[in-house]
């Protein structure tokens, strides 16, 4: 019934242009089109064996997506999971892999939180903003980029200018006393190319807990910059900062609460470029610097307020280097030293000031790869990386690729393997629940594709891919002080994180656009079936919580000669479980956006959407509620 029910409404939504159209869906790279996260530095798509998808400024800011989560999940082989409305505790996933599995990139500057449990990105604070480009990469992608690139890479840059002297601003309000506001300014000269933006975001939400009744609302302010300064043609030095501070309710469990948390994130980078002998050899050598700080309260504990404090910073230093060998081929290569740290602590009323856990580490790598033509149209990418980590040693894995270019590229065949590692985090080493003989996760993966085009008109692309992952790292509930790791000092405690886990996923991603004039038409579809295969536990052979096994996108635009659009998107979630024993239920769900804008000058333009226009009533996470039907309108104008 649900496959029927989305059939027919990507039918309906595909013939009846002039209700359900969209400017710029999602759309299949083009041929001759640069991407820079598959080698970290600019290379054509055709040449890059991975699966990898774009999207452009122009598609994020047709889509009126607010949140990144929301943005990325109409891509293929991506899924996400929220515990309440928008700002609630977000989790991403890639072909099935565990959500601090993906590695965040925002200019050029990996994010993780040292001072979370497991040490991933929450995208609960990550709005579209100033964002004007996203690449995924698919797979494990650790030869380049280090630990947490098992199930992929999002590499998210800043707009950059491109006039003179230029400015935009929007602003819009809608459902659940929702506003957003934004304005960015900045200029590009011979020598210097600077922008500074800034927005702000409120809405009164809706009920963290599913059958409560209180909104739970969410708050946050956005500042970014960047500077890129041309001392000679062969010499540039790029500053760049982000900053975001948010603010959101949420529930206790099973029941309405006050309580609330406050995230305040920067990310820092200062970095010298040049070239030598002539161009052939670029280098780059940067500084990094992220700290998160979470704090959560609750208004109404005795004695104390503060119902956990935490700090994470991670400092990094990196050179990169790119030797054009020749027209043909190209090395790059390069090592990073990182210094992370935290502290983490949780107030009660029956202790309001507990021990404060401390933790560091430090981590250092050299990679290497090499990308060339081995025949006319025929690209092998390869790459070997050695890691050294304080406490788990010494890690080496690789990667090969290729990418087969056929009748002028209308025909592009890319097959890949790559092996990924996640260092154990500082929270499962140092925490009162730490084990500092925890070992670095392993995964090995690899996929196969095929990108045809048709007439100019028609993009297919259809991709199985299939990944293993050893030593994974899950906690341990202490039964009995028989099992010594329940011991400590003497003392029994509530469990400790081991290397106990193993998984695999294997799917299928297809993906299809169509250029008919003024109708443009994306759609993807996803199988994934990610399992745990941990022998000898209760749950071996059962899927991995809150992984849908089918997903679908599709998105139609319509754009008249005036620029004037209408758009729609659906996107279908499957039956996913919620439960590593999949006794709890998340049922299937299907989701109707519509949108339009009309230019009316030159530099002002109208748009309006309809969130879940047929106010579906779904999960993404049990008993955690979602936002209903919703309208929006707003104002863009560029200058």
């Amino acid at each position: 019934m649900k496959t029927v029910l989305f059939a027919t409404a990507a039918a309906f939504c595909s013939l009846s242009t002039a209700a359900y159209a969209q400017s710029a869906p999602v759309a299949i790279a083009s041929v001759g089109e640069l991407v820079v996260t598959a080698n970290r530095s600019p290379q054509e798509i055709e040449r890059i064996g991975q699966s990898i998808t774009v999207l452009t400024a122009e598609e994020i800011k047709a889509s009126q997506v607010i949140d990144v989560s929301t943005l990325l999940a109409q891509t293929a082989g991506v899924s996400f999971s929220r515990n309440g409305g928008v700002g609630g505790s977000t989790s991403l996933r890639i072909r099935g892999a565990e959500t601090d599995q993906t590695l965040v990139i925002i200019d050029g500057v990996k994010l993780n939180d040292p001072s979370s449990s497991g040490g991933g990105y929450n995208f609960a604070n990550l709005l579209a903003g100033d964002i004007d480009r996203i690449e995924i990469l698919r797979g494990a992608q650790s030869t380049l980029w280090g630990s947490q690139a098992i199930g992929g890479i999002v590499n998210i840059t800043t707009a950059q200018p491109q006039k003179p002297v230029e400015a935009s601003l929007s602003a819009e309000g809608g459902s659940m006393g929702t506003s957003y506001f934004r304005g960015g300014v900045g200029g590009r000269t011979e020598r210097l190319a600077w922008r500074l933006a800034a927005s702000r975001y409120d809405t009164d939400g809706v009920s963290s807990y599913r059958y409560g009744s209180e909104k739970d609302g969410y708050e946050n302010t956005g500042l970014s910059g960047r500077a890129l300064f041309h001392a000679t043609d062969a010499l540039s030095f790029d500053l760049r900062g982000v900053y975001s501070k948010g603010k959101n309710d949420f529930d206790g469990f099973l029941t309405d609460s006050r309580d609330y948390g406050e995230t305040e994130d920067f990310i820092g980078y200062a970095g010298v470029n040049f070239d030598l002998f002539g161009g052939a050899l670029s280098n780059r050598i940067a500084y990094a610097y992220t700290r998160t700080d979470r704090q959560n309260f609750n208004p109404d504990q005795a004695v104390t307020t503060t119902t956990f404090d935490a700090r994470g910073e991670n400092k990094r230093w990196e050179y990169q280097g790119v030797w054009k060998i020749n027209e043909a081929w190209t090395a790059t290569f390069g090592g990073e030293t990182e210094d992370a740290r935290m502290r983490t602590a949780s107030p009660s009323a029956f202790d309001p000031h507990p021990p404060v856990v401390r933790g560091k580490v430090g981590l250092d790598g050299l990679y290497a790869q090499v990308q060339g033509e081995l025949v006319a149209g025929l690209n092998l990418t390869a790459g070997v990386r050695r890691d050294s980590h304080d406490t788990f040693g010494d890690n080496t894995l690789g990667q090969i690729a290729a990418a087969w270019s056929l009748n002028d590229g209308a025909t592009i065949l890319r097959a890949s393997f790559g092996q990924g590692f996640k260092a154990p985090t500082l929270y499962q080493l140092y925490s009162e629940y730490g084990n500092t003989n925890l070992e670095a996760e392993e995964a090995d993966g690899w996929d196969v594709g095929v990108q045809q085009r048709l007439a100019d008109r028609f993009v297919i692309r259809a991709t199985w891919f299939q990944r293993k992952t050893e030593n994974q790292i899950e906690y341990v509930s202490c039964s009995s002080p028989a099992d010594a790791m329940c011991l400590v000092n003497g003392v029994m405690r509530w469990g400790y994180y081991d290397n106990i886990a193993r998984a695999k996923a294997k799917g299928v991603e297809l993906e299809g656009t169509a250029d008919l004039g003024p109708l443009q038409v994306a759609a993807n579809y996803t199988w994934t079936e990610a399992k745990n295969h941990a022998e000898g536990t209760a749950t071996y052979g059962k899927l991995l919580p809150r992984r849908p096994e089918h997903q679908a996108n599709i998105q139609v635009a319509y754009t008249w000669a005036n620029q004037a659009t209408l758009g729609g998107a659906i996107r279908y979630v499957g039956k996913a479980y919620d439960n590593a024993a999949n006794t709890n239920v998340l049922q299937s769900y299907t989701l109707l956006d519509l949108r339009a804008s009309y230019p009316v000058n030159d530099t002002f333009e109208l748009y309006g959407r309809v969130e879940n226009a047929l106010d579906e009533d779904y999960e993404t996470t049990r008993n955690y509620g979602s936002p209903g039907r919703g309208a929006y309108v707003g104002v863009r104008a560029r200058f």
